[in-house]
């Protein structure tokens, strides 16, 4: 039997990964899947799931919706892709990775069907996951797409409830080139008769998801319906915010530790989600809220508005397309700094030049290329940066040029790393203690 590192390599390097080689990996049906999960005797049906799409917010709605119910004393399956520093954040009950031995069994056991289905690297890992949650006896899974809707591995599932947080552009290759037509794909997970609360309201895909509910006989809801929600206070390691509903007399707090821009609409989004499960199985929500003191340890939550350090200020975001780097962007001068230093890379299917506007002028640029073979090299992305007037040093590892950044920072300077999150997840590798991942 192979040891878990064997098990990594042979899934790494004999089966298609999107993660590392993109579009090549990319599978347009659900027939593998199917045909994997009925060799397994359907684990998916084993137990009850809240299914989460959309461009951007959705693994921190998966993360933070997990936390809640963790809190009420549920033990909650969560399934969450890629991973930054080991395969097994994908697949965890509450902050507990999947065992390794787990993973080695699961890989031995299917053997004879991925010789006859020839699954790719995504698929084996969602019936992973789903197998995993059937023998843990999860009262709950909270399951991430990773592309998509559709015609996503995680499409098979018949949850309870599903969440789309908001459309934007990426991906497009795949899913279409306008914002109706990636919402239709996102809307693919809509099913009969299961509520469906959507985290943004936009006028272009709105439509797509009335349509689509109306046509399932789906309850449709926009978060900002059913939830209200205020910021009151940022803190140096989280923030303090209040909610309510129609339905309450006033406001509750909630404590969070967690910051950042794009946290105003997943908590909304998160909240809607908590307040609608609750109707269909009634909890405390308050209760749920008390979990999210502790997120980022409570359920293992990673490289999203991530302090790596605070002094010196290293700042770590996964943002990597127009929507979530704008929103980046913007968020920046809040925090006070005298010079930015921006380690930036991207993977080759995307075109960095859609992302450009969004980019400071005012910053010191340091251009890598993560270690994947999806990665676009250093050099190109130099080229076409200096197109639009970005210029900086290059370097053909993260590593290097994230020491060349945090060894050229002064002490009240700004290290930001973003673009890509292979290049999020390469700085966490560096010092997992540092980065509050788990040995």
């Amino acid at each position: 039997m192979r040891t878990y590192e064997e098990t990594l390599n042979y899934l790494y390097t004999q089966l298609p990964m999107f993660q590392r080689v993109g579009p090549v990996a990319f599978k347009k049906d659900l027939g593998n899947i199917v045909a994997l999960l009925n060799y397994l005797g359907h684990p998916e049906q084993q137990f009850p799931s809240i299914h989460i799409a959309g461009t951007n917010g959705k693994g921190s709605v998966t993360h933070l919706v997990a936390a809640g119910l963790k809190a009420t004393g549920k033990k909650v399956g969560i399934y969450t892709s890629p991973h930054y520093v080991d395969f097994r954040e994908r697949i965890k009950i509450g902050a507990e990775c999947i065992r390794p031995e787990s993973v080695v069994a699961f890989v031995e056991r299917i053997q004879e069907a991925m010789a006859e289905i020839k699954p790719s690297f995504f698929e084996i890992t969602v019936a992973m996951a789903f197998q995993y949650f059937a023998d843990q006896k999860v009262d709950i899974a909270v399951i991430e797409t990773g592309l998509g809707g559709r015609l996503d591995s995680t499409n098979v599932l018949r949850p309870e409830l599903c969440i789309i947080t908001n459309i934007g552009l990426d991906h497009q290759q795949f899913l279409g080139d306008t914002l109706p037509l990636i919402a239709g794909e996102k809307a693919g997970i809509i099913k009969p008769n299961t509520p469906v609360v959507i985290g943004r309201k936009q006028a272009e895909t709105w439509p797509v998801f009335t349509q689509k509910a109306a046509t399932e006989g789906a309850p449709l809801f926009w978060s900002g319906d059913l939830v209200e929600v205020q910021q009151l206070e940022e803190r140096t390691h989280g923030s303090l915010w209040r909610w309510k509903t129609p339905e309450m007399d006033g406001w509750q707090e909630v404590a969070l530790d967690l910051n950042g821009p794009f946290l105003a609409e997943n908590l909304q989004t998160s909240l809607a989600a908590l307040w609608q499960y609750a109707q269909l199985e009634p909890f405390d929500v308050s209760r749920a809220l008390s979990g999210w003191q502790q997120v980022r340890e409570g359920v293992l939550y990673l490289g999203r508005w991530h302090w790596w350090s605070k002094e010196p200020a290293i700042l770590l975001d996964s943002a990597h397309n127009e929507d979530g780097l704008r929103v980046l962007f913007e968020r920046l001068p809040s925090i006070q700094y005298k010079e930015l230093h921006l380690v930036f890379g991207t993977v080759a299917d995307k075109d960095p030049q859609a992302v450009f506007p969004y980019l400071p002028r005012a910053a010191n640029y340091y251009f890598t290329q993560a270690a994947v073979p999806r990665a676009m090299p250093a050099s190109q992305l130099e080229d076409l940066a200096a197109e639009y007037g970005f210029f900086g040093q290059t370097d053909a590892t993260v590593q290097a040029s994230f020491e060349r950044a945090r060894t050229s920072m002064g002490s009240n300077d700004l290290l930001l790393v973003c673009g890509s999150i292979f290049v999020v997840a390469e700085v966490l590798a560096i010092d997992p203690l540092v980065s509050s991942h788990p040995k």
